[in-house]
């Protein structure tokens, strides 16, 4: 799970640090610190990763390189 990319950022309209896992689709998290998105989006990856195996829903391939953006 440590091999996926995340990304943390500051949300004005949250008021919050948001860290999303772009591999993971719909997989987000917030939290009042850096520090805290970082926690919790760990613990929803974990999450994630629970829910597709009990669905047998499939898992990407963490890509170990950044992901390019347009």
């Amino acid at each position: 799970m440590d091999k996926y990319e995340i990304i943390i950022y500051w949300s004005d309209e949250d008021q919050a640090f948001i860290a999303e896992a772009p591999e993971l689709p719909g997989c987000m998290a917030h939290g009042d610190t850096h520090e805290a998105a970082l926690t919790n989006i760990k613990t929803a990856m974990e999450l994630w990763m629970e829910t597709a195996k009990e669905f047998k829903d499939h898992i990407p391939v963490p890509q170990g390189r950044r992901l390019a953006f347009a």
